[in-house]
């Protein structure tokens, strides 16, 4: 009865121990999926920091001089004349013309809510961190368990056999 005990605890160990290895595996690509975006919001972040120092350096009153991106790398110099309202693409590819200040109101909205979904990421990857770190812990236990349950029972074997003889 302690045998059929014994095997009945290692395969439940066992099966504990397969599921954790699922469920870091599931982390781990939860924490490669948060990785990404992150990537993403700090391109977006950063691209709102350079929308948002733009706007600022535009005048209302004089021309100013900027490069204007015709794509992969190549800029043209070009007179930006006195500017009072600019085009504000508010998503889904919805433009709408907004006053100068209204706009520069709206990027630091959007960089704000960038890195609010930022420390929301960072929060979320400590978490998945913490979990991972907690299923290693417990699966090296169970496999120590399991491997000195393992070393008794060939020990056992070997010493009933040493008496037979």
């Amino acid at each position: 009865m302690t045998v059929n005990s014994g095997e009945r605890h290692s395969q439940n160990m066992e099966q504990t121990v397969n599921d954790l290895i699922q469920e870091s595996k599931l982390l781990e690509a939860y924490y490669n999926d948060i990785v990404a975006k992150e990537s993403v919001l700090h391109r977006l972040y950063e691209e709102s920091h350079n929308s948002y120092n733009g706007l600022i350096e535009l005048s209302q009153e004089s021309e100013t001089i900027s490069l204007v991106p015709l794509g992969i790398g190549v800029y043209v110099k070009s007179a930006i004349y006195p500017v009072e309202r600019v085009l504000v693409n508010i998503g889904a590819g919805v433009v709408i013309e907004k006053k100068k200040d209204d706009a520069i109101n709206f990027v630091e909205q959007r960089i704000k809510e960038f890195e609010l979904a930022t420390k929301q990421l960072s929060s979320q990857k400590q978490q998945i961190s913490h979990r991972l770190m907690e299923i290693q812990n417990t699966v090296n236990s169970y496999m120590s368990q399991m491997q000195n349950g393992n070393e008794s029972s060939h020990s056992h074997s070997h010493d009933s056999s040493t008496h037979s003889h």
